[in-house]
């Protein structure tokens, strides 16, 4: 790959995530090869290569690039020392802004939907699914432990385990989000999805707590 500057190597990268994202959705992760993402980009085979070690790197940069401000808002979850009420809020708020996010932001709509739709767990994206699985078990995690923080703030019980219903969130959650990506039409995903997350927290004993 000739020498470019660092700003030149930086557009042909985000250039090549664009042309993923587009012929990901079209086509399907499996069946799209990088040179056809490579050539779409207006770019040679050697610049994907350059800028990705494989399909599974690339999809992985390409997931990160839409859904990295969500991450980080539950990553914000674990911060030590806040009230445990204030995490509560906060990781209510990150799920509502994940829904709109969905809705009005169409990268990160695209990717969701590929992430749903179009791929297929095939050995080439072995990393692809290691991600996405420790990106999960991260955000339970953390989600649990916000559950067990505000349990002993409040002296309140879950009535169920503190895992389990972490667990269950992200179940409720991405059904939510799948169902929606199949077909937009059957329902407004914001609207269904707040009165969804209201009921589960309130089948834990936490809904009055969302609010200030």
């Amino acid at each position: 790959m000739p020498r470019k500057t660092k700003a030149e190597a930086e557009l042909t990268r985000q250039r090549l995530l664009d042309a993923a994202e587009l012929l990901f959705l079209e086509r399907g992760v499996s069946r799209t090869p990088l040179h056809e993402i490579a050539a779409a980009a207006g770019a040679t085979r050697g610049a994907i290569y350059w800028h990705f070690k494989d399909k599974a790197e690339l999809f992985n940069a390409m997931m990160e690039r839409a859904t990295l401000p969500l991450e980080q808002a539950f990553a914000d979850l674990d911060r030590q020392g806040v009230d445990a009420l204030l995490r509560l809020r906060d990781l209510y708020a990150a799920l509502l802004g994940a829904l709109s996010a969905t809705v009005h932001d169409a990268r990160t709509q695209r990717v969701f939907a590929i992430a749903t739709l179009k791929i297929e767990f095939v050995s080439e994206l072995d990393a692809v699914f290691e991600r996405r699985r420790e990106c999960l078990q991260q955000a339970v995690a953390q989600t649990q432990q916000v559950l067990e923080a505000v349990c002993a703030a409040t002296g309140r019980a879950l009535p169920m385990p503190a895992d389990q219903a972490a667990e269950a969130l992200f179940v409720v959650f991405d059904g939510l989000i799948s169902n929606w990506l199949i077909d937009r039409s059957r329902f407004d995903l914001q609207q269904l999805g707040e009165q969804t997350l209201r009921v589960f927290f309130r089948g834990l004993g936490l809904d009055d707590l969302l609010n200030p």
